[in-house]
C-alpha cells in the first residue's frame, strides 16, 4: 500500500532525543517532589487475579502457566489503585507509585494501551487538600499559575448552559443539537450520565482545548462516583467527592476523595457487573483482597492517577502520545 510504513523504517522511535531527555527529567522531578514531603515510593505487580468492574475499562487478559496449577487467568492493571489501598490499609501511610498500566480497545492521539502513570495517596487529605498538592506539584514543573477550579454544575452552567443535576434528557439533547453535536447514536440511550458526558467531551472540553484552558473539576454526579466518597448537604443535590484536571484542555488526571466503606464498595462493584452484564461486556471477578482491606480498615484518605505522557505532552507542547513515546503499539 501506498505510504505504508515498512519494517525497515518502523525500527526507528517516534520520539526525539530531547522528549526523551525532558521525560527523564520529569520523572526526577517527581521523585525530588515526593521525597521532599516523606511520601514513600513504592512498587506493586502489573498482574492481578482480578480486574476493574468499571464497564468503561477493558483489562488486558493474559494467562500465566503456574507449576502445580495449571494456566491461571491474570489481568494486567488499568491502574495500580487497588494494590495500593491495600497498603495504605496495611498502614504504610502516604504512597505514590510510577507504573506502567494497560487498558484495552484504547488507540487514537490521547490514547495508547500501554502507558505510564502517577498515583499517589495522602491519608487524612480530602479532594480539596490534594488539589492543593497537586498545585504545588504543577508549580515544582513550572506549569503556572495554578489551575482554574469549576464544580460540574459550575462547568455546565458556564460552558453549556445547562444545569447537570436538574435538567431532564430532553434539555441535554437540545444543548447538544444547538452546539452542532451529532446525536444520532445517541438517541436511544436513556443514561442520562451518556448525554452529560456528550456535553463534556463535546461542547465544555473543545471549548477549554482552545482556550489552552488549565483547570479542575470537581464534585461529580453521585452516579460518577466510581470509587469516590458522595456528600450529602442539606438543601443541595448530593455529589461524588472526586475532581479531574485539564492541561491546556486535555484531561491529565482522576482523582477522588476515597471510599471506605466495604459494604457500599461491594455494592458498586455487584452494580458494575450488572451494568456489564446488560451491555453484553465480559464478567470479571471482584477483587476480594480490596474488599478486605477496607474490612480491615483503609484510613481517610484522597488519591489521584495522573497520565505521565499526557502530561509530558503538554511540557514538550506536542499534540498526540505518540510523540513522547518511544515504541507506541504500531512499533512494539
Amino acid at each position: 500500500m501506498a505510504g505504508a510504513e515498512t519494517v525497515s523504517d518502523s525500527w526507528r522511535p517516534t520520539v526525539t532525543l530531547p522528549v526523551m531527555r525532558q521525560r527523564a527529567r520529569l520523572l526526577a522531578t517527581l521523585r525530588a517532589f515526593f521525597a521532599s514531603r516523606d511520601v514513600l515510593e513504592v512498587e506493586t505487580p502489573l498482574l492481578s487475579q482480578a480486574a476493574v468492574t468499571d464497564r468503561h475499562l477493558d483489562s488486558l487478559v493474559t494467562d500465566v502457566q503456574v507449576p502445580g496449577q495449571g494456566l491461571r487467568r491474570y489481568y494486567l492493571q488499568t491502574s495500580p489503585e487497588f494494590a495500593m489501598k491495600r497498603l495504605l490499609a496495611s498502614g504504610s501511610g502516604p504512597i505514590y507509585q510510577i507504573a506502567r498500566v494497560f487498558r484495552n480497545g484504547e488507540r487514537g492521539r490521547l490514547h495508547n494501551p500501554e502507558f505510564t502513570m502517577l498515583e499517589w495517596y495522602r491519608p487524612g487529605y480530602d479532594h480539596h487538600a490534594l488539589m492543593d498538592e497537586v498545585d504545588a506539584l504543577l508549580q515544582a514543573l513550572e506549569l503556572v499559575p495554578a489551575p482554574a477550579r469549576f464544580s460540574y454544575a459550575e462547568a455546565f452552567r458556564n460552558y453549556a448552559g445547562v444545569d447537570p443535576f436538574v435538567n431532564d434528557i430532553a434539555r441535554l439533547r437540545h444543548c447538544l443539537v444547538a452546539h452542532d453535536v451529532d446525536v444520532s447514536a445517541a438517541l436511544h440511550d436513556q443514561a442520562r450520565d451518556s448525554w452529560l458526558d456528550l456535553i463534556l467531551t463535546h461542547v465544555i472540553e473543545p471549548q477549554w482545548r482552545r482556550q489552552a484552558l488549565n483547570c479542575y473539576l470537581y464534585d461529580y454526579p453521585p452516579s460518577q462516583a466510581a470509587l469516590a466518597r458522595i456528600r450529602h448537604s442539606p438543601g443541595l443535590p448530593a455529589v461524588a467527592e472526586r475532581f479531574e484536571l485539564y492541561l491546556h484542555g486535555i484531561e491529565v488526571a482522576n482523582g477522588y476523595h476515597e471510599l471506605t466503606d466495604v459494604n457500599e464498595q461491594r455494592r458498586r462493584f455487584l452494580h458494575d457487573l450488572a451494568l456489564r452484564q446488560q451491555q453484553q461486556l465480559p464478567q470479571v471477578p471482584v477483587d476480594d483482597r480490596l474488599l478486605a482491606a477496607l474490612q480491615a480498615g483503609l484510613p481517610a484518605c484522597a488519591g489521584i492517577a495522573i497520565g505521565i505522557d499526557r502530561l509530558l505532552m503538554v511540557l514538550a507542547g506536542v499534540d498526540t502520545l505518540q510523540q513522547v513515546m518511544c515504541f507506541p503499539l504500531e512499533r512494539a
